[in-house]
């Protein structure tokens, strides 16, 4: 929830509860029961037109799932508790603490779905969490410039003619005495490149077009904050301010892809880095066979 600031300010609508009058709502809605699109949503399409049918228009169950993905929702469960903590003005959560919500976090998956590495297993992993999540305790990142207005804060708006609402959650959005800043909590293998943090600034840029009204008059910042599993963990915060450039054609892509979904073209693309963790590999070789 925001801190302090207007309801007026910010787009922020549950999905299921939507006050939006644009018209393409109803069209995504028809395609696949939502009247909004998801970051989510447009980056699997990129990925493999046939896994976003599978997975938003006909809502299949996954057959298995990574464990990188479990792994990584559970440290970023346990980061946004500490923030969360912070923004209530609570006692900050200790390692035990950081550590139930990590676990929490695997809960809902089968063990048996669920696919790990060569060399993980349940107990590695979770060794590796303890030690991503102390380093994060003792980092300077686990301190905040400025002001907390929100954790895991719904947004949702209009971004382009034509194209329905996006719908999201921002990891953290603080402000400082001149700036606004949307955080993307992350984990990775290794520490990230300058190149890295721009091909993965889509999301945050779309985001940040949202929330523009919440701080008027303040610079927009994204920030990845970055837990690697190195032997050595790194915690890395990668700040950027927004370029209107750069934010025009993120969106000119936005409205290209929802065309693309728009038209009912699902296609498999294969790919030796994606098909191997894909949960719909049954499916896709069933596919129009």
């Amino acid at each position: 929830m925001i801190a302090g600031a207007a309801e007026t300010l910010l787009p922020v609508l549950t999905p299921e509860r939507s006050a939006s009058t644009n018209p393409a709502n109803e069209a995504a809605k028809k395609l696949n029961g939502r009247d909004y699109i998801s970051w989510s949503a447009l980056s699997t399409f990129r990925t493999c037109p046939l896994k976003y049918k599978f997975r938003y228009v006909d809502g299949l169950p996954e057959e298995s799932v990574s464990s990188a993905l479990v792994f990584g929702s559970g440290i970023h469960s346990a980061v946004e508790q500490h923030y969360q903590a912070i923004l209530s003005g609570d006692e900050q959560p200790d390692i035990e603490r950081l550590m139930f919500a990590y676990r929490s976090a695997w809960l809902p998956h089968d063990p048996d779905a669920i696919q790990f590495g060569s060399s993980e297993t349940r107990a590695s992993l979770d060794t590796l969490a303890s030690k991503m999540l102390t380093a994060f305790l003792t980092s300077p990142a686990a301190s905040v410039q400025g002001r907390v207005l929100g954790v895991e804060e719904e947004i949702r708006g209009m971004l382009v003619e034509g194209v329905p609402d996006l719908y999201g959650r921002v990891d953290l959005l603080t402000e400082d005495t001149d700036s606004l800043v949307i955080t993307d909590v992350k984990t990775s293998r290794g520490k990230w490149s300058a190149e890295q943090v721009e091909d993965s600034g889509e999301q945050l840029l779309l985001y940040s077009h949202l929330a523009s009204e919440i701080s008027p008059g303040k610079k927009l910042k994204t920030r990845f904050l970055v837990l690697t599993k190195t032997k050595e963990t790194q915690i890395e915060e990668h700040t950027r301010e927004v370029n209107p450039a750069a934010v025009k054609r993120t969106l000119a892509g936005v409205e290209r892809v929802w065309r693309a979904i728009e038209s009912g073209i699902f296609y498999p693309a294969p790919s030796v880095m994606n098909c191997a963790s894909c949960g719909y590999r049954a499916a896709c070789r069933a596919w129009a066979v």
